[in-house]
Parts: structure tokens; C-alpha cells; sequence
């Protein structure tokens, strides 16, 4: 499957307003320098008390359909 690994920095107030449907999706920059969306219901995933900080590893269908999100790495 295909993947991708983009840099997120998002706030718990900004993972709140995704989580609550505020927003539907997520752009985000990739570490190669490319932009990707996904939906935004994926940081469920991987936020924690202090939001989403971190290179995560994006997989994505044959097709292009967002699959799955992972942790590669946090900040020091």
C-alpha cells in the first residue's frame, strides 16, 4: 500500500474542533515537502492530552482512499 509521512503539529484545542466536526479534513505537509489530506476523523487515532505533535505514517489504498495513520517519531 501506498504511504506517505507528514509532519503534524496540532493543539488539543485544534484536535477538539476536528474531533467535533468543525473541520472534515486535515492537510498537512509531507517531510518530502508535498501537501496530502485525509479526514480529519483519523487523528482519533493518534491524539493524545496535549494534541498531535510528530511525523506519522500515512497509508493509503490502491485507489487513494486514506487507509490507516501511525507514529514514526515524537518531538525531542
Amino acid at each position: 500500500m501506498p504511504s506517505i509521512d507528514v509532519i503534524l503539529d496540532l493543539s488539543a484545542s485544534e484536535c477538539l474542533a476536528h474531533y467535533e466536526g468543525r473541520y472534515q479534513g486535515v492537510r498537512a505537509r509531507s517531510v518530502d515537502g508535498r501537501w496530502v489530506a485525509f479526514p480529519a476523523e483519523a487523528l482519533r487515532r493518534v491524539v493524545g492530552r496535549d494534541g498531535v505533535r510528530g511525523v506519522f505514517r500515512l497509508t493509503f489504498t490502491d485507489q487513494g482512499r486514506f487507509s490507516a495513520i501511525a507514529p514514526v517519531s515524537s518531538p525531542s
